[in-house]
């Protein structure tokens, strides 16, 4: 199972994130837990300057931008890949 983390506030990036992310997940019918990390400390633990951030599998793979759907399916599929 891959673990997905949307990390940010709660904006509308945020949100918007979020949103790609699950409909990616569905798409590729992948098992996976995606979980929100709106807590400042939290996020800085991952070192980024600016959010939303992205992270699965404890790697963060994108920050301060929605990336498009295509680019979610392969973060998706390379973590898969490497488990």
């Amino acid at each position: 199972m891959l673990t997905i983390k949307i990390l940010g506030s709660g904006c509308a990036n945020c949100k918007k994130l979020e949103a790609v992310t699950r409909q990616v997940v569905t798409n590729l019918q992948l098992d996976a837990e995606i979980i929100k990390v709106t807590e400042y400390p939290d996020i800085m633990a991952y070192n980024i300057m600016s959010t939303p951030g992205l992270v699965i599998n404890e790697r963060l793979v994108s920050a301060g931008r929605i990336p498009n759907p295509s680019e979610i399916a392969a973060f998706l599929n390379n973590a898969q890949s490497a488990n």
